[in-house]
């Protein structure tokens, strides 16, 4: 498991040297509710409608105030539209409400927010506050089932208890990016690019 853990250290490092977050934000708060909206959807779609969502409510003030009619216009694209345009305008009424708009850097709070769970808030955590975890998406899920780090059965939360153990704490933020990026450009879940993949030999797709 080690050596075969070194590898697919070194092949990520390989590929994507310095990984970053996808999601477009400016503001500490904007990567929580792009990280919210993401779910079930594409990071490029979540850009599309936050550029102009961020850009008509510039705050969260003017967020917290806005007109669900709108705000549903604006993010229909992304699916469940609904439930999310009523989760972002609750999520800028509790941080002002709670924290004066400010994103505090608190696991147990922000998992109370509306639309936001583990996951989001592991993404929040390990961007703006360097704290270190690794957030499981579908794409951290399907890659490290295929390479052996977790096993089919294994839930979210028990593939990052996994990871956590076998991937050292100070790189846990780089791994997810890597594995997200590694999932959504390489291991993808129909038609993975295998010939090139030089961790093929360890995978379990390849069976």
């Amino acid at each position: 498991m080690i050596g075969s853990t070194k590898m697919i250290e070194n092949y990520l490092d390989n590929l994507f040297p310095n990984p970053k977050c996808e999601l477009n934000y400016n503001k500490d708060y904007e990567l929580l509710l792009a990280t919210m909206l993401s779910a079930q959807t594409t990071d490029k779609r979540v850009n599309m409608v936050t550029e102009v969502l961020f850009k008509k409510y510039s705050s969260l003030e003017s967020l917290s105030k806005a007109d669900i009619k709108e705000v549903m216009e604006i993010i229909k694209p992304i699916g469940t539209f609904k439930i999310k345009a009523y989760n972002l305008i609750e999520i800028a009424k509790r941080l002002i409400k709670d924290y004066n708009g400010k994103l505090p850097n608190n696991r147990e709070y922000l998992e109370t927010l509306p639309g936001v769970g583990r996951k989001t808030t592991n993404v929040v955590l390990s961007n703006i506050y360097n704290v270190p975890c690794i957030a499981v998406d579908t794409h951290v899920s399907r890659v490290s089932k295929r390479l052996k780090l977790a096993k089919e059965i294994d839930d979210p939360l028990t593939i990052e208890k996994k990871l956590t153990k076998i991937f050292s704490k100070e790189d846990l933020g780089k791994r997810h990016h890597q594995m997200v990026l590694f999932g959504r450009y390489i291991c993808t879940a129909r038609n993975p690019k295998c010939e090139t993949c030089e961790l093929k030999r360890i995978c379990n797709y390849q069976k």
